[in-house]
């Protein structure tokens, strides 16, 4: 049974106040025995654990550069990487020598394993074949979300990591955040009595969707991954994670209403280049965004010498999809998905994906028969029923609430110790998350409410 606190105990341990630093510890919770990771300031290997990465994009280049300042911990010795750009960028920041420089995943594993552990951030549809590849020939994972876009390949991912004793940490990074940590602390230690219900909203951002889920890579659901699972397989991990419950049943709801053919201006253009008459007063004006702004160019591979850099965006948005009109491209993926979710005992969760908003950073509602929090983020005030006291936590942090490098060191913990344990992301955990979300597809899609089976 879990230890029962009082509230001044709970409060005094969990050391609610503004500007509240966390601990450097690893603590189990005693009424799940769930893991929470908090920085292992003190873990050193006894050598550094040597990592291939698998896709040299954003999410790659995120992992991989813990190494550059972590030399200690990690070293990457080879790389996976079709765009030639990106390949030769990997290879020099890392001193990668060219025997270990690769154009496609296959091509590692041809050769014998010389590393400890593979790092994949491959397109969502290229996660399944390196990473039992991976396992089949000993090498640990570090493993991008979603595991994969179906749900037969992430039980043959967990089946094949349980039978080969191999470690693989599925990149939910949200539960390494130090706003998700302290919520899951708050929530375990009782101060918030019974937890009823959680609400919890994922705020896209405008101009977020239009780029990733209008125009960019995740824009078909069929060719690469269904939304729920691509943008908020995160949040769907954190409300099991919180809960600490396991899932009954899921029911969806959701649908395409805005990014279509039939709200295109008149006056539009297929690209926002091609003199569209409109592109001066539309807030998805590729122009604007990527010329104009220079945002979110990191897509385009930008040449080093910067009085290039214009030519060269014109001409990724003459050529590519980024700088086709969002009413006319050949996206599917739903604009906004509301999922009511049931877990074991009761306790209810309502989940909102939102794609129009001028905002991002997740915000979170949970409601106890004690006391309640809401938060955003960056910071959150908890409401103690019976004293009415209201306790402010804030830090500042980055987009995933500096989640990225804390799994990355509770990774290299795991496969320098030879144990999974460690790990506050299991693949076993990740693969349950997972099938609430292709549960969920299937509830939005039948218009029914679907068990949620392990």
């Amino acid at each position: 049974m879990a230890k029962q606190w009082t509230r001044r105990d709970a409060l005094k341990a969990l050391g609610l106040s503004a500007g509240f630093a966390l601990p450097a510890t690893s603590i189990a919770l005693e009424h799940t025995g769930e893991k929470i990771w908090l920085p292992e300031q003190n873990f050193i290997p006894l050598k550094p654990v040597t990592a291939i990465t698998i896709g040299a994009g954003n999410r790659g280049n995120v992992y991989g550069n813990y190494a550059l300042q972590h030399q200690h911990q990690l070293n990457i010795v080879g790389v996976a990487e079709p765009i030639a750009l990106r390949n030769e960028r990997h290879a020099q920041k890392h001193n990668i020598p060219q025997a270990n420089r690769f154009t496609t995943w296959e091509e590692v594993f041809k050769k014998p394993k010389f590393a400890d552990a593979v790092i994949i951030a491959t397109p969502d549809n290229l996660h399944y074949g390196p990473c039992i590849k991976a396992l089949e020939m000993g090498y640990d994972v570090l493993l991008e979300k979603p595991i994969s876009p179906s749900e037969k390949e992430c039980r043959d991912i967990m089946a094949l990591t349980r039978k080969t004793g191999r470690i693989v940490a599925v990149c939910h990074v949200l539960r390494y955040a130090p706003y998700f940590v302290k919520l899951k602390e708050i929530m375990s230690s009782g101060v918030l009595g019974n937890i009823i219900s959680i609400q919890h909203l994922e705020p896209i951002e405008h101009i977020h969707m239009s780029h990733s889920y209008v125009r960019g890579n995740w824009h078909n659901s069929k060719a690469t991954t269904p939304i729920i699972l691509a943008k908020s397989c995160h949040d769907l991990d954190i409300l099991r994670w919180l809960t600490g419950k396991p899932c009954k049943s899921i029911q969806a709801f959701g649908d395409l209403s805005w990014f279509t053919t039939k709200n295109a201006p008149a006056g539009s253009t297929a690209r926002c280049s091609d003199g569209c008459a409109v592109e001066a007063q539309c807030p998805y004006s590729a122009l604007e965004i990527y010329y104009r702004k220079r945002q979110r160019n990191y897509v385009f591979d930008l040449p080093e010498d910067k009085s290039m850099q214009a030519d060269y965006i014109l001409q990724q948005l003459k050529t590519t999809d980024y700088g086709r009109c969002v009413y006319k491209m050949d996206n599917d993926q739903p604009d906004h998905y509301t999922a009511n979710i049931l877990f074991d005992g009761g306790l209810t969760a309502s989940f909102s994906m939102e794609a129009f908003t001028s905002y991002e950073g997740r915000r979170t509602r949970i409601m106890g028969s004690l006391g309640d929090i809401v938060g955003d983020m960056t910071a959150f005030v908890h409401t103690d029923f019976l004293t009415g006291q209201k306790t402010e936590w804030r830090q500042t942090t980055d987009m995933h609430g500096g989640g990225d490098w804390r799994l990355v060191a509770n990774w290299i913990q795991a496969v320098s110790t030879g144990d999974a344990g460690v790990l506050t992301s299991t693949i076993d955990q990740s693969v349950e998350s997972h099938i609430m979300g292709f549960m969920a597809e299937e509830s939005r899609k039948n218009k029914k409410v679907m068990d949620v089976l392990l």
